[in-house]
């Protein structure tokens, strides 16, 4: 079994293609994950981006993904630290690179720019490695 931290981001690919993650792995992200998701669709819609019932199939993909939510105490202390050390005005995107330090494998996202900037933090893994077993 592989655990992978996975962003919002991820999240939203898995939804909007309804990808299926291998058997033999664990997802894991911070409990923001499901409000940031929820928001972005949400943005979108009102946009004009996407329709709404393609955002609510999306929200009910999101509900039925295998994704384990952290938000303890030890997470929220290293989003902090990873947010210092890199000079963040903000921990939420800290709290991805957190959750996937302490509790993954590797980190798996599709912001090429944040990919770079933690490098040497945690690992990153490639999105396709999600289906590979």
């Amino acid at each position: 079994m592989r655990r992978f931290g996975i962003d919002a981001l991820t999240a939203l690919r898995l939804t909007e293609d309804d990808l299926p993650v291998a058997e033999s792995h664990q997802l894991v992200a911070p409990n923001v994950l499901r409000s940031q998701v929820l928001s972005h669709l949400y943005r979108a819609v009102r946009a004009g981006e996407l329709p709404r019932d393609d955002a609510r199939t999306r929200l009910d993909r999101l509900a039925s993904l295998r994704v384990r939510l952290l938000g303890d105490r030890v997470s929220r202390a290293v989003a902090w630290k990873i947010a210092e050390e890199l000079d963040w005005d903000d921990t939420t995107t800290a709290e991805y690179v957190a959750v996937a330090q302490l509790q993954a494998d590797a980190f798996i996202t599709l912001d090429a720019d944040l990919a770079r900037r933690v490098e040497g933090i945690v690992p990153i893994a490639p999105f396709e490695a999600l289906r590979a077993p």
